[in-house]
């Protein structure tokens, strides 16, 4: 496959999305780079002009429909895009919730669905349809090992990756007559600020360099679902194959997620 010259990435002034406009960035390139953190983000995007890419960067908030697809059309105007990346997310668990017991804080719950699922359709809108009229195009939607079970640690995190893998892999059979290929990357645990917070181990954790060079070539061999590491991956499907009490009563053993003040 041709490699992408003009690509978006939201949520791309840290973490995956730091790494991967890193990872795509060369001459001939065009990235789209956003993000909420306006200083990181200029600093993401001056190590991937320094490789020799052209940046253009906007300060956005994946929530706000109408911010998102003005960008994303801009964008898409200035140089069709070959690839979107819809990367932005958030976490948060019940951790330290305020002594919560019946799940985590509902204030959390719905940020993280609003930045984590509306963020991806908001992302996706302002393509979709031209992709399919040029009838080329790939979109890649960052969902998580956590969305294959349901942890009672992160129900809101673990439930809105789900929720994203599945809409990413059914778009690519939508979409597939179109030209469109459509790809859901599911990592496991990445060093990254969102990991950096978690007080537990978490195995098999990976570089994100390496992360975002796994996620560069899966794109390009046209996956549809992209899982790793391996190993992460089969104990977090184990479950889906267990009755659900044998699921929960393994998933309540692992730690909880922390909960985050600043979604609360």
């Amino acid at each position: 496959m041709t490699a992408p010259q003009s690509i978006l990435i939201t949520g791309a002034s840290s973490g995956i999305g730091a790494a991967l406009a890193a990872r795509y960035a060369a001459p001939g390139v065009t990235l789209f780079l956003g993000g909420r953190d306006i200083a990181r983000l200029a600093a993401s995007a001056a190590a991937c002009t320094a490789r020799g890419a052209r940046t253009v960067t906007q300060m956005v908030d994946v929530t706000d429909r109408d911010a998102m697809l003005r960008w994303v059309r801009a964008a898409d105007d200035d140089t069709p895009l070959d690839l979107v990346i819809a990367n932005a997310g958030i976490s948060g668990g019940t951790g330290g919730a305020g002594g919560v017991i019946t799940g985590e804080p509902a204030a959390q719950a719905r940020r993280i669905f609003d930045v984590n699922v509306t963020g991806v359709l908001n992302t996706i809108e302002g393509v979709q349809d031209r992709m399919t009229a040029r009838r080329r195009g790939h979109i890649a939607v960052i969902s998580s090992l956590a969305g294959f079970a349901a942890w009672p640690g992160a129900p809101a995190y673990s439930a809105s990756k789900a929720a994203v893998r599945v809409y990413a892999e059914a778009l690519h059979g939508a979409l597939a007559p179109t030209g469109v290929r459509v790809t859901a990357v599911c990592p496991g645990f990445i060093e990254t600020p969102m990991t950096a917070v978690n007080g537990y181990r978490m195995p098999f954790m990976m570089d994100v360099a390496r992360a975002a060079d796994i996620i560069a070539k899966g794109l390009e061999k046209g996956s549809v679902r992209l899982c790793f590491p391996l190993r992460t991956y089969m104990f977090a499907a184990l479950p889906g194959f267990m009755p659900a009490r044998w699921a929960q009563a393994l998933l309540r053993r692992l730690p909880a997620k922390p909960a985050d003040p600043n979604n609360l």
